[in-house]
């Protein structure tokens, strides 16, 4: 842990967090190995994420979720339009602004990234005991509830 933690969270906090955060940097890497098979970039393919799993944004609102600046967004929209991947809409409440959205190109790109990853992760946890996947199961739901207050 870096110089700088809160002091007065408890010490089992901080190094359960710890390991969690490593744990899930591991096994996010891990599983973004399958992402090439698609053939697209993993900005794009982030990107794309948030399009298709949380809808359509506008250029400020989808680099403000990759947590990029807008000119680096620019480029890798540009690039999804180039493969088709998504659709570029006038924002009806705002002429200025655009919507940006997934397109059917799009959703099923991702669509059969997720079911790679999922299948990946699924063929891994097919060896672990009904007790360990029970647990696991348990920590997955405490995990996307604390994810919520993150």
């Amino acid at each position: 842990m870096q110089a700088g933690s809160q002091s007065s969270i408890p010490h089992q906090a901080v190094e359960t967090a710890d390991r969690l955060h490593s744990a899930a940097i591991h096994l996010l890497r891990g599983l973004r190995k399958h992402d090439r098979e698609s053939g697209v970039g993993p900005a794009q393919l982030s990107a794309l994420s948030v399009l298709v799993f949380g809808g359509p944004k506008s250029l400020a609102k989808l680099a403000q979720a990759e947590q990029v600046k807008a000119p680096t967004m620019s480029r890798i929209v540009a690039g999804l339009l180039r493969g088709k991947f998504i659709q570029i809409k006038t924002d009806a409440a705002d002429r200025r602004a655009v919507v940006i959205s997934a397109g059917e190109k799009g959703v099923r790109l991702m669509q059969v990234a997720r079911t790679r990853r999922v299948e990946s992760l699924a063929r891994a946890l097919s060896t672990l005991s009904q007790s360990d996947l029970e647990q696991l199961r348990k920590s997955a739901t405490m995990i996307e509830r604390l994810s919520r207050s993150v």
